[in-house]
């Protein structure tokens, strides 16, 4: 994908200071300084040259950036410079190549919040990205750094993989890739450029609505310095490869979730009677309007995964939500405040803004991840504590904050599939008689001894318990469903020869084959795992196209984080199957917080209504085996 490129003339001015946090002290500058400088746009992908130049450097050579990466290009430039890397994605992972001119070096630090290249021997071409990839929400660029932003935390071994290559003509790559299940870190001979960063203190989200504004952790411009803006995850000595999954079991089986090392707490609920209700997207503090009444800079709470926003609104101020892209906004009516920002503040708030407006105040909260109107957050309105006039709107940002919106009955219902002739070898039946039902093949894994992942909920319990109101969606649209099991039973004591009897149900006669499941990740990278992601095997030509509208309809109905889709590994439950087959993970029970949405009941109808309106759709559009076998 090109990314869309911002030019920042301001921090063009960064090259002289060093640092490009200390020179942007506005993240939402609406104008630039005006000044002569170079002109940045958009180029096409560049050529690389024969082996090209993003490949692996552990196989010894590079290939071509892929279809689909882009090129940042800056002309009216003299001298050794560095950025404008290409960048392409497969799936979760994204993969960043920069040029290596003669001389230059540089000095990798992974970070809570991504990665950031210190460069020495050449200038740092300004510029700003919003997307590199699924897995680099942003790229900024300037005085003497680079950070590539991720969704998720980088320690110094998970999360990302570095290493050099030098292409065919004798020049030097660095190849940088990031996923969230992703492991190794800094290859051997980058090892000495690898520096690790403290993590400061920050309050929890369960404290800081009670707690007094002086003794909550706030981030100002003019108080928090670029070098501790992100902090790090814990430590390792020394890369750990990853560990390959055994052999035909889908991702997360292998993984105790419920291990020796304890999984992060649960991410803290809204307190009040109506916490488990949409969050409302306007309201009032009851009480007099006071005018003139000043608003206090947000009290701010960090847990894993989540970052709690407090602002305290004086009486008679109204509010209203917007959320939108990568932000949300808060426009308050009835306070005001002068222009504060607050940077860096965590993997989920990367900045916040007051902004004066003719009425009040505009608070934005920019989180780098995606937001919808009912996912990405959570808010809700609350009473003053003790001793205070001011209300207090409390405000959850997490990117895996799923829509836990109730389902109206008139959404429950999955439209009319139309049968499907029967077939006799080649020949389709002519007579009307022998149009039948469809027939899908639904497998909640696991069951019996074989509980799947163990961590906020079990695995087997939600997969049946999510497969069931598949069922029943289904077959009031006229498909016959069918599950592999409707119990808590496995179909046999030995796991390989449970799943292949799982994927034989998938034979001809059967339209579609889909098994569904839920995720998890070790303790130790819990926080990076979350979201629904779909799998898919070359078993049959059309599996990829099911795969597709599976995982766009779930993403679709339940606003959860989408970890696309994956085919880079043979599953046993899949490659089995004769007929177009996929395997839906929805969602992570090792995570603080999408753990908590698999235990929500709005969450798991509305995985199922994904689930049932991706199965319609495949069938509608001949995303099929075809007619049913005469017979069968």
């Amino acid at each position: 994908m090109k990314p869309h490129v911002i030019l920042l003339s301001s921090l063009l001015s960064c090259a002289a200071a060093g640092s490009w946090a200390a020179a942007q002290t506005d993240p939402f500058q609406r104008s630039a300084p005006a000044q002569s400088t170079p002109s940045l746009r958009t180029a096409p992908p560049a050529q690389a040259p024969a082996g090209g130049a993003a490949g692996s450097a552990e196989a010894g050579s590079a290939t071509p950036a892929p279809a689909g990466g882009g090129a940042l290009s800056l002309t009216g430039v003299a001298g050794t410079s560095f950025g404008l890397p290409r960048a392409s994605s497969d799936g979760s992972l994204t993969r960043v190549v920069f040029d290596l001119a003669p001389g230059v070096t540089y000095q990798l630090t992974p970070t809570f919040g991504g990665l950031r290249i210190d460069v020495r021997g050449a200038r740092v071409l300004p510029a700003v990205s919003a997307r590199l990839g699924t897995s680099v929400s942003e790229y900024r660029a300037g005085g003497g750094q680079v950070t590539l932003v991720t969704p998720f935390p980088l320690s110094l071994t998970d999360g990302w993989r570095a290493s050099e290559t030098t292409v065919a003509t004798g020049a030097r790559v660095l190849i940088v890739e990031f996923a969230p299940t992703l492991a190794g870190g800094a290859s051997a001979s980058l090892q000495s450029l690898v520096r690790s960063t403290a993590a400061p203190v920050s309050p929890d989200a369960r404290s800081v609505l009670s707690a007094p504004l002086s003794t909550v952790a706030t981030v100002t411009a003019a108080a928090a310095p670029a070098a501790a803006s992100t902090p790090a995850a814990p430590a390792a000595s020394r890369p750990v490869p990853p560990t390959p999954l055994p052999e035909g079991l889908p991702p997360g089986d292998a993984v105790s979730a419920a291990g020796k090392t304890a999984l992060p707490l649960p991410a803290p609920a809204l307190p009040g009677p109506e916490a488990g209700q949409p969050s409302p997207l306007s309201g009032r503090a009851p009480g007099s309007f006071q005018a003139g009444a000043a608003l206090t800079v947000p009290r701010l709470g960090k847990n894993p995964g989540l970052t709690r926003v407090v602002l305290d609104l004086p009486p008679g101020a109204s509010y209203r939500l917007v959320p939108g892209g990568v932000s949300l906004r808060v426009e308050l009516d009835g306070v005001t405040a002068s222009s504060q920002t607050g940077q860096n503040v965590s993997p989920e708030l990367r900045a916040w803004r007051f902004e004066p407006t003719g009425q009040g105040v505009t608070v934005t909260l920019l989180t780098g991840t995606p937001l919808t109107s009912r996912s990405g957050w959570r808010a809700q309105l609350l009473p003053p504590a003790g001793g205070s006039d001011r209300s207090r709107l409390a405000i959850d940002l997490a990117p895996a904050l799923a829509d836990l919106t109730p389902l109206s009955p008139r959404d429950r219902v999955v439209a009319a599939v139309p049968p499907v002739p029967v077939t006799r070898g080649t020949a389709i039946l002519a007579l009307s008689a022998s149009l039948v039902q469809p027939r899908v093949v639904i497998d909640p894994g696991h069951g019996g001894r074989d509980p799947g992942a163990v961590g906020t909920i079990t695995e087997k319990e939600v997969t049946l318990d999510v497969a069931l109101r598949v069922r029943a969606l289904l077959r009031a649209a006229g498909v016959d469903a069918v599950l592999t099991r409707e119990t808590d039973t496995a179909l046999h004591g030995n796991k390989a020869t449970d799943l292949e009897m799982r994927a034989r149900t998938g034979t001809p006669g059967t339209q579609l084959f889909l098994s569904i499941h839920v995720n998890a990740m070790e303790a130790r990278t819990a926080l990076r795992g979350y979201g629904v992601e779909t799998w898919w095997n070359p078993n049959h030509p059309l599996s990829s196209n099911f795969a597709t509208l599976i995982q766009r309809n779930v993403v679709g109905v339940t606003g959860a984080f989408s970890q696309g889709l994956k085919g880079n590994r043979s599953l046993s439950v899949l490659r089995n199957s004769r007929v177009p087959a996929a395997l839906v993970e929805i969602g992570y029970t090792s995570h603080p917080v999408d753990g908590l949405n698999l235990k929500d009941h709005n969450y798991l109808d509305r995985v199922a209504l994904g689930i049932a309106q991706g199965i319609r759709e495949a069938l509608v559009s001949g995303v099929t085996a075809g007619g049913v076998a005469a017979g069968k």
